[in-house]
């Protein structure tokens, strides 16, 4: 859809086209580069039907810009040497701008994006810890020291940049950016924590910029006015040595002056540390906006300034532009929860639009996934569609027999199997025996920071009333009641219940309570808490601050090494500090054994040597959950219903994600 329908006038400046160098931007809402690794492995490393479906339903929902995914180039090694496959980075011989059938198929990418009137920029990234301006890792999350560039390391890289540029020209890109931000080699360049040179590549701002400088030079001298040229850069280091807002102001200044660039694409942040580029929901929106005004204030207004950083609601980007803050609005994980929010503005239709809830799954899916391979389908917790756009085209279909669906248990899973059920043209009723729909989502959304959980439920709650879902609440889902319902299939999606581990002895003691009650608020705890945590995920830190910001005093007992391990690089920085600002302490690698009074009584997970503490009032458990599944059970063989099916934390207790796929994968088949 076009966005030449009239804006409301709330969205003027969202909504009006920008001249960017030599292309025309419809409005001021951009996807900027993300790489959820969309394209499929079948597709051997080129764009593919996945990849396209997947960026372009946000330039058919309206995106005005359109980054998609980055291109990795080929790095110098010696002869001999591996290539380095690291989190969110390569160091590859051999880049896919290289690969035959390239360059049709990105142009195949390009039509399709210019078909739906938004236009395709691609970012040029040498992202890697092999090679950096000086030895000195170039992230401080990790301890790997790169290789210094010679003269000819840089030579090479300047003309991968060029041979890129090439093929991007010849596909018919409408613009390219070099990424200069967050462990690429630029940034060790431009960043005087990392950049340690005495030649002409270091030392003050005119040395450090000089590579991005030349990259520039030699891109522009390939594809001259033909296409728009920018850079992605980091407002702000935010790691020890880094540059701040001032040095950033003075190196973009000079980067300016050069009359190379059409754009800046700024974020803040670092990768994992103080404050992360992508910032989780505990961050404001758009939390580090000064850093856009700052350089919108010093280069001339032929520079366009794309800022972003957790902007996931349209007044907030409408008042970012209005501030003069900048030209250009990154809304990257708002279009990953919804690629129809732009058209749902124009519309009128923003009770419609699902809001990114900032919990960061989509990039913690992209960059730290267990899963096998260099392809990972991008995941949203609240958008089940996405990674999997082209299998919905094929089976997102009205029903062929039109049935009367009971879910039972209003939580992610069953109000997504109400919804798609519900659109596929089935009469869905809904019951929950709580007095509202959200499940374990209403209890994740009362950890401080979490709040933004609320805006799904929200959405659901539109969506039941708008689609005429027949929902009963504080409705107990007996077998009996079901059979005077007389639906034709049932969802059991009952959810799951807070576990106690059986081997403690003293578990039951009434001193001992769980987390999940914790903040329910139906259980109260003394000013000394112990928090024994079996969980690797927010739930502990979440939970451990929500008692310490009522001032309780806070010890996390973890069954490992150190909690949050399977949380996202760039969440967890923000948890850790929030934890240590409200003086929770940690101790790590130990086993609950017995509660004994004020006594806690561990073994350690390494040596099973006994360790007792002593002193607290409370203790609260914070183990995962068991599944609920006992209906499921009941109904399945023993009552006359077509099917019943079992799903989410019925099934398995997993995480947001894996509940909403589910659900929806159970409302597509019925």
């Amino acid at each position: 859809m076009s966005s030449e329908k009239a804006a409301p006038k709330e969205f003027s400046r969202l909504f009006s086209p920008i001249q960017v160098g030599p292309i025309t931007v419809k409005n001021r809402i951009c996807e900027t580069t993300n790489s959820p690794g969309s394209a499929g492995p079948e597709s051997g490393g080129l764009i593919d039907e996945h990849f396209t479906e997947h960026h372009v339903a946000k330039a058919r929902g309206g995106t005005a810009w359109i980054g998609s995914e980055t291109w990795p180039l080929n790095s110098p090694l010696p002869p001999g040497a591996e290539q380095e496959f690291g989190e969110g980075g390569a160091a590859l011989a051999f880049a896919p701008y290289m690969f035959p059938g390239f360059v049709d198929a990105v142009r195949k990418f390009c039509d399709a994006v210019h078909a739906e009137g938004a236009v395709a920029i691609f970012q040029l990234t040498h992202l890697n810890n092999a090679f950096g301006a000086s030895t000195v890792p170039t992230v401080e999350l990790y301890d790997l020291v790169p290789h210094a560039m010679t003269e000819e390391h840089i030579e090479f890289v300047m003309d991968t940049y060029v041979e890129a540029a090439k093929k991007a020209l010849e596909a018919g890109a409408d613009g390219l950016e070099i990424h200069c931000a967050h462990e690429t080699v630029p940034q060790s360049f431009l960043s005087p924590a990392t950049n340690k040179r005495d030649d002409k590549w270091g030392g003050d701002a005119e040395g450090r910029t000089l590579f991005v400088r030349e990259a520039l030079t030699r891109i522009r001298a390939v594809i001259g006015d033909k296409l728009a040229l920018g850079l992605r850069i980091n407002g702000e280091e935010s790691r020890q040595g880094g540059y701040d807002l001032l040095q950033f102001r003075e190196m973009v200044y000079i980067i300016a002056e050069t009359g190379l660039i059409d754009f800046v694409n700024v974020d803040v942040g670092h990768c994992w540390g103080r404050h992360a580029y992508v910032p989780p929901s505990y961050h404001n929106p758009a939390e580090h906006r000064e850093a856009g005004k700052a350089i919108r204030t010093d280069l001339p207004e032929s520079v366009k300034i794309l800022f972003s950083g957790r902007v996931n609601e349209p007044i907030v980007a409408e008042e970012l532009l209005a501030a003069g803050i900048c030209d250009l609005v990154g809304m990257t994980r708002a279009g990953i929860a919804d690629p129809e929010f732009p058209n749902k503005i124009l519309e009128g239709r923003l009770l419609e639009m699902r809001r990114c809830i900032g919990c960061n799954r989509c990039i913690s899916e992209a960059v730290h996934s267990k899963k096998p391979g260099p392809f990972k389908r991008p995941v949203c917790s609240i958008n089940p569609e996405i990674g999997q756009e082209v299998l919905w085209k094929e089976t997102f279909k009205p029903a062929e027999v039109k049935k009367h669906v009971a879910v039972i248990g209003a939580g992610p899973a069953g109000l997504e199997a109400a919804r798609i059920a519900t659109l596929r043209g089935h009469r869905v009723t809904l019951i929950e025996k709580g007095r509202k729909v959200g499940g374990q989502l209403l209890l994740a959304a009362k950890a401080p920071g979490r709040d933004s959980f609320e805006d799904y439920l929200y959405f659901s709650e539109n969506e039941i009333e708008r689609l005429g879902i027949d929902l009963m609440l504080e409705t107990e889902a007996t077998p009996e009641f079901l059979l005077e319902l007389k639906p034709d299939v049932v969802v059991c999606s009952t959810g799951s219940e807070a576990r106690s581990p059986a081997e403690v002895e003293g578990a039951e003691s009434s001193n001992v309570v769980q987390g999940w009650d914790v903040l329910a608020g139906k259980a109260t705890v003394g000013d000394k808490v112990a928090l024994y945590s079996e969980d690797d995920y927010f739930e502990t830190p979440n939970i451990a601050e929500a008692l310490a910001v009522k001032g309780k005093q806070v010890t996390i007992f973890h069954k490992w090494a150190q909690i949050g391990k399977e949380i996202d690089r760039y969440s967890f920085g923000t948890v850790m500090k929030r934890l240590e600002e409200n003086n929770v302490e940690i101790v790590g690698g130990v086993r609950l054994s017995k509660v004994d009074g004020d006594k806690v009584h561990f073994i350690s997970a390494y040596s099973g040597a006994e360790r007792v503490f002593e002193g607290f009032d409370s203790v609260v458990l914070v183990c995962g959950s068991t599944p609920n599944a006992d209906l499921y059970y009941k109904l399945k063989d023993n009552y006359p219903f077509e099917k019943v099916y079992l799903v989410g934390s019925a099934w398995l207790p997993r995480r947001l994600a894996e509940a909403t796929k589910h659900g929806a994968t159970i409302g597509l088949e019925i």
